[in-house]
């Protein structure tokens, strides 16, 4: 119990680098967790209700954050091509560029990287694990990449000469995936006890891709 409190309060010091009062470069907090999140999000999920789902918001509080990300032109807003009603948020270059260089987390991204691949993937997984037991005592649903949902089926085989990615379908929108969109994040997202068997196929197809 002692080591697994201290390994929290680790990670509560660590968090400083994300939750923090006033600003940093021009933002915010929230204000970067949404145009880090947007960053990342899959199309389905560069939503307003979908960001405000995301970063706890209500949807006014979302609304604000998007205007002012707006108007410091890190964001633009386009009608979603699958339904015209809506919008679908884009990070502008600018808004990437701002990310790259000054995002607070790059520093903790920075301190992870240096572990080594065998560390990071062990970090990597004990943090899936522990977000795994709280989703199932708060019955809560977080955002997470496509590869390791449920909703995502292998369409079919990346086989054929000159042909280097595999095509994947979203069950819940039932939409094609490229092989690139199965590494972002989706709010829609449910795991999936098949993981392994996803992860090989989209290992396979990334290696083929790169041979």
């Amino acid at each position: 119990m002692p080591l697994a409190r201290e390994a929290v309060e680790l990670l509560v010091q660590a968090a400083r680098a994300w939750y923090f009062e006033g600003n940093q470069h021009g933002l915010r907090d929230r204000e970067w967790m949404a145009l880090r999140f947007l960053g990342r999000a899959n199309r389905f999920s560069r939503t307003p209700s979908a960001l405000a789902g995301f970063i706890g918001a209500t949807r006014a509080t979302a609304s604000q954050i998007v205007k002012t990300l707006e108007s410091k032109s890190f964001l633009v807003r386009k009608p979603s091509l699958e339904d015209k009603r809506s919008v679908v948020l884009h990070v502008t270059p600018q808004g990437e560029k701002c990310l790259s260089q000054h995002d607070p987390i790059n520093h903790v991204v920075n301190a992870v990287t240096a572990l080594g691949t065998d560390e990071c993937v062990r970090l990597r997984d004990s943090l899936r694990e522990i977000l795994n037991h709280l989703d199932a005592a708060h019955q809560r649903l977080d955002a997470s990449i496509c590869r390791d949902c449920m909703f995502l089926a292998e369409r079919s085989p990346g086989t054929g000469k000159g042909r280097t990615t595999a095509e994947f379908m979203c069950r819940l929108y039932r939409a094609p995936i490229s092989l690139d969109e199965t590494e972002l994040l989706c709010t829609s997202f449910e795991r999936t006890r098949d993981r392994p068997k996803i992860e090989e196929h989209i290992d396979r197809t990334r290696m083929a891709s790169q041979g």
